[in-house]
Formats: structure tokens, sequence, C-alpha cells
């Protein structure tokens, strides 16, 4: 798959998303819906009749109305993508969520909105690596984990802050990786996607 996110949406509109799949690809459109509950289920309706959609994300932190008013607008479409919460930011810290009122360290709310996000019947969950286990035991087998934040050995963090390599990720349980900068500000992105899969192919077999 590849990811469609807020900033090529922006610039493109529906059109990237079209074109994509017309070359084939598979599309994590990760627009991070947040809004009441109406307004949610008008975008979540509309992302859903674009083709090639397989996942699509809002935040958990819009609460369980709007988290269901999604799962109902997405259920009207013979085959919806796969309805993914985002949990906490990867680029989040104890410090950062207790400065918007958050208490408690990351992991604990991250799993507590990945079991809101069960509740109500979304797909699966984003959240960074460093939760995925604690996920795993709390929601089940079923469960999509989708993690981004993803930084090879000899990659900058960025802006990130709960981060994890590629194997590392994987060998924790998750389901999808996001990886972007380690390949888009690559010198040869061909080169970093080779050694992103032979990593995670790696991490699969052990």
């Amino acid at each position: 798959m590849v990811k469609v996110g807020n900033q090529l949406f922006t610039a493109e509109g529906p059109s990237v998303v079209r074109s994509l799949a017309r070359m084939g690809f598979g599309i994590f459109l990760d627009l991070k819906f947040h809004d009441i509950p109406n307004t949610v289920a008008h975008g979540v309706a509309s992302a859903c009749h674009l083709p090639g959609v397989r996942l699509l994300t809002l935040h958990t932190l819009g609460a369980a109305e709007m988290m269901a008013a999604a799962r109902r607008a997405a259920d009207l479409v013979k085959h919806p993508p796969k309805l993914l919460g985002v949990t906490l930011l990867t680029s989040h810290t104890a410090d950062s969520i207790r400065s918007v009122g958050i208490a408690g360290p990351p992991a604990a709310r991250v799993v507590k909105l990945a079991r809101l996000a069960k509740s109500v019947g979304l797909d699966g969950v984003v959240s960074s690596a460093h939760e995925v286990r604690a996920i795993r035991r709390a929601c089940g087998p079923k469960m999509l984990i989708v993690v981004p934040g993803i930084r090879p050995a000899d990659s900058a963090s960025d802006d990130q802050a709960r981060i994890a390599t590629p194997g590392a990720a994987i060998r924790a349980g998750a389901d999808y990786l996001v990886i972007g900068r380690p390949i888009t500000a690559a010198r040869d992105p061909r080169d970093a996607v080779d050694r992103i899969a032979a990593e995670i192919a790696a991490a699969r077999l052990m």
C-alpha cells in the first residue's frame, strides 16, 4: 500500500487517490478525521467511495459517538475500508499529553483508547510500537495494529518521540508499518526500501 496523508490530499485532492488506484496500488488514506459525529460520518462516507482505499483513519480522541458514526457510515458501503483509530501520535510524550489535560503515562492512555475503538466496532488502531504488545493483550488477535514512527537504526528521529526500528515493530506484533521519511528523504530511496524490506523479512523469521 501507499499512504495518502493530509499533505498530499490537501495539495492534490481525491484525484490523487484515483490516480494511484488506477496504477494498482492499495491506499492507506490517513486523513485522521476528528470532528463532530455528523461531519466525520459524511467525511468517512465520501472516503469510502474513493477507489482503492483499504485503510482509513480517524482520531479516537473524538470519542465513542464520533467513532460509532464513522462505523455506521462505512457499513453502508459494500466493501468498506478498514477503519483505524489513531490513539496518541508518535510525537507525543508524557509532558505533551499532560499539557493538553491528559493525565498518566502514554502507554496507559493508548490502551484505553484502543479498547474504546474496539468497543464501537473499529477494525484496528494506530499506535507506536511501544504499545503494541499491551494492545494485543487488551484487544485480541483480530485487532489490526498499524505502527508509524518507524526509524531504521541509522535514521534520524526527526519530530518523532516514540519510535522503533522496523524489526522491533514487527517482533512486537505490528500488522502494518508506516514508513515515510526514512524512504522519501533517503539519498537512494530504492536502496532504503530494500534494506527495510530485508529487516522486516528477517524479523518475521524470528
